[in-house]
């Protein structure tokens, strides 16, 4: 399938055309909304990169907004980036609620354009036929937020390529990579998990690939390596940001050849290894402040699954609630309305994680049958957390003037997942950048 840009620049449609061919893309281009869709409705179109205005005249974006709602009723499933370098800001949080994957400003970060359409198109490239015999490893959820999430990884997990899997910690990142596993032609294979954050880093190359007698202090005898163990089969890498350089390297070395040694040994060895990691950190931030290989980025997202905050999809509060009830063996139908209201209400900064814990207590400390708000041990309020949120986000916004991408780097978040929250917070912004 085939990228399609769609501008009236003639400078932009030769030099996006270029940059794409460069990358081994095929793709075509428009240079109206008209000619754009006379290409989508062929059905050949994988990603779509177009612009908001097409006239002379035009700033508001009006006619971007009248394009992509099009080719989404052409093809409701077809990937769209949208990007332009005069419009209301506000239009990008309303055109990625109503289902865009990105919002880009002119000018554009050409190796993160090339990651993303690469991404997009490798997504659309599995999810081509419905998937059978789901298996959802555990995970608990009804909201239309996660239901996403769980959509794409059901559709890539058939696809042997590696899956970046990001969002806050506790937020279900291992549960979701055990969905890709579990789902793969992988799944009756060895499935291993290794938390790079939790191992000093003159261990972690021994856990990952193995040392032999005397590689380091302490080293008594053969150790065998994760990539070892794991060979035919799925390696789940957690806090992948906390990665020293030489451990990048080792692990980039890995991913281009399939080849690795042990600590102390020159003998080359081969793994079969599909690669899941995860990250609550911001690796593009991390990439710009030179502590995360590019090259090592590009290889590990191929595929990104964002898990985002249990704040954001309130939906699944109350069933995951009920969920560690009934594996403590006590009815859900005990815990009391004031208890479920504080539930829906609460911030959860600990996310899922810090749900379960509520619930443990709540579960220990109750003196009667039923579990009341008290028992939870929760003290923070919605209403004083979502005005502490959003006057950061605001702080955020006006110190990048206005700049989404920007706010969101230094928030911590990708630029979906800020949308996401200004969206429940009602956080609305009004920038218009020259053309």
């Amino acid at each position: 399938m085939h990228v399609l840009v769609v501008d009236d620049h003639p400078a932009v449609l030769e030099a996006l055309q270029l940059l794409f061919v460069l990358h081994d893309f095929e793709v075509e281009v428009a240079s109206s909304p008209s000619e754009a869709l006379q290409v989508v409705q062929r059905g050949e179109t994988g990603v779509v990169v177009q612009d908001m205005n097409f006239t002379a005249s035009a700033t508001t974006g009006e006619e971007g907004v009248e394009l992509f709602r099009a080719l989404r009723a052409t093809d409701p499933d077809l990937p769209v980036i949208l990007m332009t370098a005069w419009t209301d800001l506000q239009m990008a949080v309303d055109l990625v609620r109503e289902g865009a994957d990105d919002y880009l400003c002119k000018p554009w970060d050409d190796a993160r354009l090339v990651v993303k359409v690469r991404r997009l198109l490798a997504a659309r490239a599995v999810a081509g036929s419905p998937v059978q015999d789901v298996n959802l490893a555990g995970l608990v959820y009804r909201s239309p937020q996660m239901h996403g999430v769980v959509k794409l990884a059901l559709r890539v997990a058939r696809a042997n390529v590696p899956v970046l899997v990001t969002g806050p910690s506790g937020a279900g990142k291992e549960r979701v990579a055990a969905l890709v596993q579990a789902n793969s032609e992988r799944h009756n294979r060895p499935f291993l998990r290794v938390n790079a954050g939790a191992l000093p880093p003159e261990l972690l190359e021994a856990e990952l690939f193995g040392a032999e007698p005397g590689a380091y202090t302490g080293a008594q005898t053969l150790r065998q390596g994760r990539f070892e163990a794991a060979n035919g089969g799925t390696l789940f890498l957690d806090e992948i940001a906390t990665l020293t350089e030489r451990g990048q390297a080792a692990l980039l070395r890995v991913l281009q050849s399939g080849e690795y040694s042990r600590l102390g040994s020159s003998e080359v060895r081969r793994s079969d290894v599909r690669l899941i990691t995860a990250t609550n950190a911001d690796l593009k931030a991390e990439m710009d402040a030179g502590r995360f290989r590019d090259d090592l980025y590009y290889r590990l997202a191929v595929i990104e699954l964002e898990v985002p905050a249990l704040v954001e999809r309130p939906d699944d509060i109350e069933l995951l609630a009920e969920h560690f009830l009934a594996e403590a063996g006590v009815n859900p139908s005990l815990l009391e309305g004031t208890a479920r209201r504080l539930l829906r209400e609460h911030a959860w900064p600990g996310n899922v994680r810090e749900l379960q814990s509520a619930v443990q207590r709540a579960v220990l400390v109750r003196e009667g049958e039923r579990i009341g708000a008290a028992d939870l041990g929760l003290t923070r309020t919605a209403s004083s957390s979502d005005s502490q949120e959003a006057a950061q986000i605001r702080a955020a916004l006006l110190a990048a003037d206005g700049v989404v991408a920007r706010a969101a780097e230094a928030l911590g978040l990708s630029r979906q997942a800020l949308y996401r929250r200004m969206d429940r917070l009602s956080i609305r912004i009004h920038r218009k950048v020259g053309r």
